[in-house]
């Protein structure tokens, strides 16, 4: 049984167990009292961190703090995930987010403080104290933003401006949730009725061609009548994006976001230039799609449906779990162990109740242990959900027992190599497994749909990011019109000569939230690659894969992600993990194909 009416119905061994964090909500509330005690605390010393002893005072209690405000915060989230329509779970939620907001401005005097010593003193700090090394590379990467920090007096004026400039992101958040209005679509009752975000998935996967087409119209109705509106928000927020970059001595807006994590721009635009380079099997697979649909002509509402019919079968959670198990073998006795544990100890809740939030994650706490949400429907696209957020759940877990609390946590750039590495290892025992050519056949058209959209269309927003970013440093214009014709242009490019495009086609960079946060969006192309290269040394058995890659699971944020990943045995700042990744999609097109 995958659908149930209410949370009660489900298994308590399919919940988890929120009592692994605190054993009640007075427990929590003991929790919050000390967190408030220590903000105070931590604010006092504003002013006051005068050598290594206060600074390690400073820093070992705010490292406390944040270790029971994340207790409180996931508390919390979690109970109100499992029943959005909750209110005593939403006001425990707004109770520990105002604390969180509370603790981060009574410390935010620190960065702004350590940026104002010179580096001798640190250091001379450092070598007072040694507890202090503890904190050592946090306190000297900090030091790597000083060409990049403006004076006290313009970066106040920066932090009192920071909701203003959020503004465009908002403005686009609340149009894209809560104005946006969507045309009609035709019931099988032939009723009129409001598209919606969850229909529109639905009606892109129907075999009537006509309902996939009416829902792709009505879809873009809304962006195509606030075109010009979206294109202001759009705009506003890359001009403040190159505007505050310039301020702060980047040489572009693109190398500010990548500073962070050390990442050199050449990987950026090696990921874009490789990728164009290798579009021909991409092109290739949109002329068997048309083929196989029968259609005369290729449109952007025939890009969802699967091709293979008939396949899906059901998958009870039991069997998908002891499913995901045994394609992870690669990965060695300990990890599939420790895997297996997760679903007997409760780490994982399984099943879709009315109000529970949408959709899954892996959400790790230092400390405890990671919480999984899930959805299960008993079906093969939840089997690979299931690969993907443990993963995550046990990366969460690795780096967590192998690394101190400051280094425990992973970076975005890396967090979706674990996750993608289970999937790739799924599909290659899933094909290995099966006994029918229905069946592989239908497995390979999942994974390289799922191919074009975790990379090829991420791949295509980045390059818009680059371009628009590009036309607004060079001080040209960002209008609708141009936001249309670079979309356009690039929409054409990555898809081939087999598709016609309809009008609609160029609006659909006025859908994307993510082009809100910059530079964002190549990592999922990038975490993919490396991913695929890292599954391809396991399941080939290369000699040291398995030990680097679990060292890698276990190394946290305890390196740049790309020297992390270098020791993996991926170098991103070279064109070969993506080439390689190219050439595996390449190898799915061409069994799809029947070569």
């Amino acid at each position: 049984m995958s659908t149930y009416s209410s949370r009660k119905e489900v298994p308590e061994h399919e919940k988890w167990d929120v009592s692994d964090i605190y054993s009640s909500l007075d427990e929590w509330r003991e929790d919050v009292a000390v967190i408030e005690e220590m903000t105070v605390k931590l604010k006092e010393f504003d002013g006051k961190i005068e050598d290594g002893h206060s600074l390690y005072d400073f820093l070992s209690m705010q490292e406390k703090l944040s270790f029971h405000l994340s207790k409180v915060v996931v508390y919390a989230r979690l109970q109100v995930d499992v029943d959005t329509r909750d209110k005593k779970a939403e006001s425990i939620l707004d109770e520990a987010t105002q604390l969180s907001v509370k603790a981060s401005t009574a410390v935010s005097f620190f960065r702004p403080f350590i940026l104002s010593l010179d580096k001798s003193t640190l250091q001379e700090y450092i070598s007072e104290v040694e507890g202090l090394t503890y904190f050592e590379d946090d306190l000297m990467d900090l030091f790597r933003y000083k060409p990049h920090v403006l004076s006290k007096e313009k970066e106040e004026v920066l932090t009192q401006l920071g909701e203003a400039l959020s503004s465009p992101s908002k403005t686009f958040g609340m149009i894209n949730n809560a104005d946006i209005k969507f045309g009609l679509v035709t019931k099988d009752d032939g009723e009129k009725v409001e598209l919606t975000r969850g229909m529109y998935e639905k009606l892109l996967k129907n075999e009537d061609r006509n309902k996939r087409k009416e829902a792709y119209h009505a879809y873009y109705k809304p962006y195509v009548e606030l075109n010009n509106t979206i294109a202001s928000t759009l705009s506003s927020a890359i001009k403040t994006n190159v505007t505050v970059s310039k301020m702060k001595n980047y040489p572009s807006a693109l190398e500010k976001s990548l500073f962070a994590d050390q990442v050199p721009k050449e990987v950026y635009d090696k990921l874009i230039e490789a990728t164009k380079n290798h579009l021909a099997p991409y092109h290739r697979y949109q002329k068997i799609r048309k083929e196989m649909l029968g259609v005369d002509e290729l449109r952007q509402y025939d890009l969802s449906i699967p091709l293979v019919k008939g396949v899906d079968k059901d998958i009870p959670y039991n069997e998908a779990y002891d499913l995901m198990l045994k394609a992870l073998a690669p990965l060695g006795e300990e990890y599939v162990e420790t895997l297996a544990e997760f679903k007997d100890k409760r780490y994982i809740d399984v099943r879709e109740t009315p109000g529970k939030r949408s959709g899954a994650y892996n959400m790790g706490l230092y400390g405890v242990h990671p919480f999984v949400l899930l959805n299960h429907q008993d079906n093969l696209n939840s089997l690979f959900t299931l690969a993907h957020e443990m993963g995550h759940a046990m990366h969460s877990y690795l780096s967590a027992k192998h690394q101190p609390q400051i280094t425990a946590g992973y970076t975005i750039f890396v967090a979706e190599v674990a996750s993608t590495v289970n999937e790739v290892l799924l599909i290659h025992y899933l094909l290995n497994q099966s006994t029918d050519d229905k069946t592989r056949k239908y497995l390979v058209n999942d994974f390289i749909d799922k191919f074009k959209g975790t990379f090829f269309t991420q791949v295509m927003f980045a390059n818009f990011e680059k371009d628009t970013h590009e036309l607004a440093e060079a001080g040209k214009p960002l209008t609708a019109e141009v936001f249309n014709e670079v979309y356009e242009q690039l929409f054409r490019e990555y898809n081939g000569p087999d598709m016609v495009f309809d009008e609609e086609v160029k609006y659909g960079w006025s859908r994307i939230p993510h082009f809100y946060r910059p530079f964002y969006v190549y990592k999922y192309a990038t975490g993919f690659a490396a991913a695929i290269q890292l599954a391809n040394g396991l399941l080939e058995n290369k000699e040291g894969a398995k030990e680097a890659y679990l060292e890698f699971l276990q190394s946290g944020s305890s390196d740049y992600p790309l020297e992390l990943l270098k020791k993996a045995g991926v170098d991103l700042t070279t064109s070969e993990p993506i080439e390689k990744a190219l050439a595996f999609f390449t190898e799915l097109v061409d069994e799809f194909e029947g070569k």
